[in-house]
Order: structure tokens, then sequence, then C-alpha cells
């Protein structure tokens, strides 16, 4: 190493991604940049700037490897390079490039779990049983009667086990039949998706989003899943219309193996200073302790996303202190990744029905939350979901499950710039979901011209998050709920913050704790203590507090 890379090498902060703010970018909807109604990579790098502007720490880009597109770019056919219609890898650098100096990261979506059935490793290990590439996939013999293996579900409905001709052999699918599961008991199959970690490190990337982190391993043994019982069929997705929700996956997923693979992962991330990962744990009913798991100490991933605050229930004050309680017990010394919103589930403005006043709370609250932070892109405009025709529909999930469910497209409608016409910016050509007409009013060249305007609040909560970084790196403390009052403390280098947040539309009054505080955040609406040392907060309002020495 040069005496230029050590200098470059110290001054890596390699503890960015504790408390980071990071916002979501699904390419297809953020930016066209050739009129062919896609987004692509030169669309981002032209909205960079206004990323930056947010003040958030990192984006995170979902997928834009070569793909058939079957589940938009969750099937990969080649991890190493990008899909044609998302631009190349020339524009991929450019990106990079732009990002860094525009003071953020970059992680990407790395879907190891599966691959497109398109994918040469897949073509090849379904060619023979004794190829090469023969044991790289889940492949198993059917029971005597010619069924699948086990009763393994796919979450996209159906059996998890599709036939084979060539084979004569079914393999494991968890989601789409054209994305088969990839077989990390298998050593090589392992060595081969670190080599595309690292090849995407050598390109310059900050980080990973893991997706399905702990679909990785399926037991070996290939056991049933036991029933789950319908009074705990929980998940964020479709709970009722799915069968995949009738069973307790206990061997289909969560496998103790994983935490083996984790480490060679992190051994590999970890030659890379600063690099993070954040894994998307996929369990209604075990998520917080494989967080737990998964994040303890130095050899899993940095932070688990978390799916907590993604349900449809609405986000209550007692819900928010059970889920910050439960992962103090499940992960004491691991790391949360937040999110409201994404593009899997419908957006949390319409989710939670808020209004206007609930939005801002809400976001001002996130931002005072301990964990790091994801923002989907459009939340920042406040875009309710979409309402996409059945004719519309792109989403094999919602085309599935219509009209009980309706699928993921509403959350993935195109970005909205500017309301001068009926794609509002997004493209010059025919999009590939249809623009909300709702969505153009709320644009951001709308809400730059309004400082009163939820996108300016957002700037402002994301702000204030940064000037405390008690908030972006503290314990926290003193967790409870009353009414619909939340409040807590957080700590950091000998500064202390009270919060509190009245999450309903009716006054509330509580009890400061003891101390001299001093009210910050005006900016964000926030309220002191009264002169009695109580507090009185007004419908959706907050409270910043800082204790004097």
């Amino acid at each position: 190493m040069t005496k230029s890379e050590v200098i470059t090498a110290a001054k890596v902060d390699e503890d960015w991604w504790r408390g980071a703010v990071i916002y979501q970018i699904y390419p297809r909807s953020y930016q066209d940049s050739n009129g062919d109604g896609i987004g692509d990579l030169l669309g981002i790098v032209q909205r960079l700037p206004y990323i930056a502007s947010l003040g958030v720490d990192a984006v995170w880009i979902s997928p834009f490897f070569t793909s058939p597109m079957k589940d938009f770019g969750y099937d990969v056919s080649d991890y190493c390079d990008v899909d044609p219609m998302f631009g190349s890898l020339a524009d991929f650098d450019a990106l990079i490039d732009m990002a860094h100096k525009l003071g953020l990261k970059v992680m990407i979506d790395l879907v190891l779990s599966h691959t497109s059935d398109q994918h040469p490793w897949f073509q090849e290990s379904r060619a023979s049983r004794d190829n090469p590439k023969a044991d790289w996939y889940v492949w198993a013999d059917p029971k005597p009667d010619g069924t699948p293996p086990n009763n393994w579900l796919s979450i996209f409905g159906g059996p998890a086990w599709h036939w084979d001709a060539r084979r004569e052999q079914y393999y494991l699918h968890n989601f789409l039949a054209t994305q088969p599961d990839l077989n990390f008991h298998a050593p090589v199959v392992q060595d081969a998706l670190l080599d595309v970690t690292r090849f995407w490190l050598d390109r310059g990337v900050d980080g990973f989003r893991l997706d399905t982190i702990n679909f990785y391993f399926a037991d070996k043994e290939l056991r049933d899943n036991p029933p789950l019982p319908k009074e705990k069929r929980n998940a964020t997705i479709a709970p009722s219309v799915n069968p995949y929700n009738h069973q307790v996956h206990l061997y289909s997923k969560n496998q103790p193996e994983n935490l083996d693979f984790l480490k060679r992962y992190r051994a590999l991330l970890d030659q890379y200073p600063g690099a993070a990962a954040v894994g998307e744990v996929g369990d209604a009913q075990r998520g917080l302790e494989i967080l737990g798991e998964y994040t303890a100490g130095t050899t899993g991933v940095h932070m688990c996303y978390a799916f907590e605050f993604l349900e449809a229930a609405p986000l209550t004050a007692s819900k928010i202190v059970n889920v910050m309680n439960r992962l103090e017990t499940a992960a004491p010394d691991g790391w949360a990744c937040w999110a409201f919103s994404n593009h899997d589930v419908m957006r949390h403005v319409t989710r939670w029905s808020l209004t206007p006043a609930a939005q801002r709370l809400y976001t001002t609250m996130m931002m005072a939350l301990r964990g790091s932070l994801c923002l989907y892109q459009g939340e920042e405009l406040g875009l309710p979901e979409a309402d996409v025709a059945f004719e519309d529909l792109q989403d094999p999930y919602g085309i599935e499950f219509w009209p009980e469910f309706k699928g993921r497209d509403g959350c993935r409608t195109p970005m909205v710039w500017e309301p001068s016409n009926q794609n509002g910016g997004f493209t010059s050509g025919n999009p590939w979901l249809p623009v909300s007409n709702e969505h153009v009013h709320n644009s951001v060249a709308a809400q730059e011209e309004d400082p009163t305007s939820l996108l300016h609040h957002y700037r402002k909560a994301l702000a204030f998050r940064r000037t405390h970084k008690v908030l972006i790196k503290g314990t926290h403390a003193g967790l409870a709920a009353t009414d619909e009052v939340l409040q807590f403390t957080r700590s950091h280098g000998g500064q202390e913050i009270f919060c509190a947040f009245n999450l309903s539309d009716t006054p509330s009054t509580i009890d400061m704790p003891a101390g001299n505080w001093i009210p910050v955040g005006a900016e964000l609406g926030s309220t002191g203590p009264a002169q009695d040392g109580r507090l009185h907060l007004g419908p959706w309002q907050p409270c910043f507090a800082i204790k004097s020495k």
C-alpha cells in the first residue's frame, strides 16, 4: 500500500453505517434518461444532487444486474454486469464517482439466495446429475408417488418445488419457479458468491443490502415444516391469502449454518475499510431473534433490516416500546435498520392513513430512533400508495393473489419530479407503470417552492439528526408509552437528550424526567416543559430537550 493509500484508508470512518440514513432507490422507477420508460443508472446520476440535498448518508440501489426480469431484477442471470435496460458498467462507475464526490456512500442489493433459471450456473446444473455444477442448486428426488420431496411452500404461491424433466428431479425455489435456490452447503457456491461480492467492492461500492439473508441455507434432510396456528399468522405481506403463512418455516430457512457463511462474508468485507452490509431478515415470527444472531459481535453482518415497522397495523407508542424492548433482549449488542416503507409493502402514508400532521410527526420520531434508517424514494414527498389497475399490473405476486392482495406495484410507480406533464418528469416515453395523477401534485418541484412542504420537513429532520450525534450513535433508556405519547432518552459522549412524541390527534400531558432540560428542535415544532415541570404536547407534537450539566 502506498503512502497515499494509507492516508486515504486512515480517513475512512469504518463505523459510518451505525446510525446512518440510507435512501432506497428502485431504479426502474427513479429517473429515465433515454426515453424508454424505464429508470436507469444515468437517471440516478442525474438525480444524485437532489438526494445529497436531503442530507442522507448513503443510497441503496435495488438490483440492476442482468436479468430476464421475471421478478424485476431479483432474478439475476449475471451478477457481474448491468442489464442493458439500466445502462452499463461504465454508467455504474459514473454513479459511484458522482455519489462519492457528493459525500454519499453507495450500497447495492445483492440477491445471493437464488438466481434466475437463465443464469449459466443453473443452465449447467440442470443439464445432468453429474456435471461440475450439478450440486450448485437444491435438487431432490420425488417421493415414490411423484410428488415433491416435502411440504415447503413458495412465497409467490404453490409448492416451493419445480419438476425438471432433464434431471427427473425437483429443484427448490422459495420465490418464483424461475428463481431456483442456490445450494449453500456446497463450499464452491459460497466461494463463487464471495467472488461476486469482491467484484463490486473492487468497483468501489461501500456496502450491500443482502436480500433474504436468512434463506441462504435449507435443511440438508429436507424435513417437513410444521403448521403455524392461525392466530400467529402475522406476516407483513399478504398474511391471510397466502398459504405460505400457514407454516412455521423451521427447515426451509433460518438454518444454523448461515452463521458460518456470514463469518466468511464479514471477513471479506473487513478487507475493505468501511464496507458494510445490512441483511434483510424475512421472518414474521422470529425476525428480531434472527437479527440478534446475525448482528452479534463482529462476525456477522453489521446490521439487519427490520420488518416490525413495515406491518399493516398502526404504529402506536406502545408498539414501538414493545419492539424496542424485544430488540434489547434479542440483540443487546446488535444493530437494527428501520424503515416505514419500501418496494415490497404498501406506502406507510396509506397503510397507516396518516394526515399531513401525522406524516411530519412520524418522520420526526423516526429520526430519533436508535438504529440506522432507510427512507424509500418518494416518502419524502408523502406519496400515498398508487392505485394500479389490474390490466397495468406487472408484479407476479399481485397478479397471483388479485384482488385480495394487489401486489407491490402500487409502491413502485415512478418518482414524480415536476408537474408539467402526465409522467411527472420521470420519462419522455411511456412509463413501465403508470404515473399516479395524485402523485404529480406532490412532485419535487412543487414542494421545493413551498417552504412548508413535507420535503422541507424531511430536510429539517435529517439536519436535526446530523446536528445531534447523540441521535445517531447514542444508547436509549426510559422507553415508555403514556396513552399515545412515546418517550425515551438518548445518551452519548456525556450528552443526554429527552425525546417525546404525541402520536395522536388529542393533546396530552406527561411528567418530564428530573433535571434541567433545555428545549431544542423548534424548527420541527418541538415544545419544552412548562414551569410546573410537566410537558404539554399538542396533537402530533414532538419534544426534544437537552439535559443541562
